[in-house]
């Protein structure tokens, strides 16, 4: 059980680093426009400036050879880099290529059970089900979750299911609860699974306890 960040902020990254709780980052092409950095130096950055299991760096390429191409580029900055590709027939082809080579990899914009098959043939390290964008459609991607977790375990694939897409903390639990090895979470919804009002409620009795018995 293994949570991610999904954010291209560096900040953020550092300030959240620090818990000890996070143990690799994604990223995608829109958040990287948005905070307006160069991809491959932040990817070079987060590299040389914590210790992650993973870092997801996501390929542009309209065929497989393209996408290979510019996954060398990535490759050569260091051994937790992941190779994001997408779920098509030329992110599998190259997927596959890769996987072959050692080199790890998160297959992304995955919506079905079938394409989760495809993903683990491929031999990828990660599959992302995105379960936000699965919800916003009428469909439950924590039921997607839930199916490819049941195929995963019983043919005993090794490829990880790394929940993504997640906008509120119920979604993670049960994500986890259902099969994912993996949650990637934007740093609004990890701030938030600290919280609970029981446990302010019960922080601030006990805190008037301890100036009573203080004095």
């Amino acid at each position: 059980m293994q949570i991610f960040l999904d954010t291209a902020d560096y900040r953020e990254i550092k300030d959240r680093y620090e818990t000890g709780l996070v143990s690799g980052i994604t990223t995608n092409p829109t958040l990287v426009r948005k905070s307006g950095v160069n991809y491959f130096d932040f990817i070079s950055r987060l590299s040389r400036d914590f210790s992650f299991e993973s870092i997801s760096a996501e390929v542009d390429g309209n065929n497989a050879d393209d996408m290979l191409q510019n996954a060398r580029e990535y490759i050569a900055i260091g051994s937790e880099v992941t190779i994001k590709l997408p779920l098509t027939k030329e992110g599998l082809i190259a997927c596959k290529i890769l996987s072959e080579q050692g080199v790890k990899t998160n297959v992304t914009l995955c919506f079905s059970a079938s394409q989760a098959v495809m993903t683990a043939l491929a031999g990828a390290t990660y599959i992302s089900p995105f379960v936000g964008r699965m919800n916003d459609n009428s469909f439950s991607g924590v039921e997607l979750i839930r199916a490819i977790g049941g195929l995963y375990g019983v043919k005993r694939v090794e490829t990880k299911i790394l929940a993504a897409s997640l906008r509120d903390v119920h979604h993670v639990s049960r994500c986890l609860m259902y099969g994912a090895d993996v949650v990637t979470l934007p740093t609004a919804v990890f701030d938030k699974m600290y919280n609970h009002v029981l446990t302010d409620a019960g922080l601030a009795i006990f805190e008037k306890d301890f100036k009573e018995i203080n004095g």
